[in-house]
């Protein structure tokens, strides 16, 4: 089992709370507050892509 060092969550208005977390071996994790065993990973690379991505609107077809 992976031992992943979470971040506090974050939240957003309506208590719609992720986390952020890395792990030993330098991956990044998005997790879910509300189940702690859903998250997503990838390499640190990866979610600064995906961060960059959201910033610049490449998901607001979401919203």
């Amino acid at each position: 089992m992976t031992d992943i060092c979470w971040d506090e969550a974050f939240c957003s208005e309506g208590a719609n709370c992720f986390r952020f977390g890395l792990d030993d071996q330098g991956r990044a994790y998005i997790g879910s507050t509300t189940d702690a065993a859903a998250y997503v990973s990838d390499s640190i690379e990866a979610l600064r892509a995906l961060i960059s991505a959201v910033k610049s609107g490449a998901a607001d077809h979401l919203l």
